[in-house]
């Protein structure tokens, strides 16, 4: 079972998109907060099955789609990081990975409260 690692500009990524979301609906934007940590729940069990994120089909990186976000990740030794997450109209960069990847405060996480982003 892969440990899951929320970096920090991860989960400040999804609070900014969830604010937003819920200047218009509340109740939508909780739903949305908690089908993103149920389906990254998912990749403990299963770390190799988000896809190859398409822009960048020959990187170590990878990504799952949780409408209207892609949530980027990467598995190394066991544990399972999440990097970026993206209104999915928005073009991906490689730098925005590996700029993540490299300096982003990890915070080990097995759970989050939907309540902390409202």
């Amino acid at each position: 079972m892969a440990e899951i690692v929320w970096t920090e500009p991860a989960l400040d990524d999804l609070e900014e998109i969830a604010n937003y979301i819920a200047l218009d609906k509340l109740s939508a934007a909780q739903r949305l907060v908690q089908k993103i940590f149920d389906r990254i729940d998912l990749l403990s069990e299963s770390p190799n099955s988000g896809r190859r994120v398409p822009e960048l089909s020959r990187s170590k990186y990878k990504e799952v789609i949780v409408g209207p976000c892609r949530i980027f990740y990467r598995f190394s030794d066991d544990t399972v990081y999440v990097l970026h997450v993206m209104r999915a109209e928005r073009e991906m960069r490689k730098y925005m990975l590996q700029d993540r990847d490299l300096k982003g405060t990890s915070i080990k996480s097995k759970r989050h409260d939907v309540s902390t982003y409202f």
